[in-house]
């Protein structure tokens, strides 16, 4: 869903994420525009915005994990997990990690991937929320939601400042809720 459809339409805060965030046309590839949310992160008061969101809809969730996704959820993922009293598990592409882990292959429109995690990182029966910068086809956090409940967890919502439009046809990944703050923004390249 949506952060504007539910509860927050007419936020201000949420335009104020969007203009934050910059798009790149053709980058990595031709006819891709990327949405760079570095700018977003130089803006102090829209990455405030977006913790804030964010904390605001999980600090009575019961949450214990925060399980952030290489390598842009990894900006956000901790300032959430402080403010809502979470750990924050790292989920990190192959051979990132040291010691013991588990992975979790998946495919993507342009090849294959894989998330790893560390044994023991996450017990059996937390509540855990997955945050990741942007949704394009949910492959990425549909493998997330694998990994994490294949030690147990209960994977209570995935989160994204940026979901693409197609998604809010789709608006679950495995059975779990997505949350998503704003669409892509097309108009604001450099």
């Amino acid at each position: 869903m949506f952060a504007g459809e539910n509860g927050l339409q007419g936020d201000p805060r949420l335009k104020g994420i969007s203009d934050a965030i910059r798009v790149v046309p053709h980058f990595p590839k031709r006819g891709i525009m990327f949405q760079d949310i570095t700018t977003l992160l130089l803006d102090h008061k829209a990455f405030k915005d977006t913790v804030d969101i964010f904390v605001d809809r999980y600090r009575h969730m019961n949450i214990s994990v925060v399980a952030g996704v290489e390598a842009r959820g990894f900006l956000f993922g901790p300032s959430i997990a402080l403010a809502i009293g979470a750990k924050f598990v790292p989920l990190r592409k192959p051979k990132k990690l040291p010691g013991e882990v588990i992975s979790e292959a998946y495919v993507l429109e342009y090849g294959n991937d894989c998330l790893e995690m560390h044994t023991g990182a996450v017990e059996r029966g937390e509540r855990a929320l997955i945050i990741d910068d942007l949704v394009a086809t949910g492959g990425t956090l549909s493998a997330a939601i694998r990994l994490l409940e294949r030690v147990g967890a209960e994977v209570i919502e995935c989160a994204c400042v940026v979901g693409l439009p197609e998604v809010k046809k789709a608006r679950l990944l495995n059975g779990k809720p997505l949350y998503i703050l704003v669409e892509p923004s097309k108009w604001q390249m450099l």
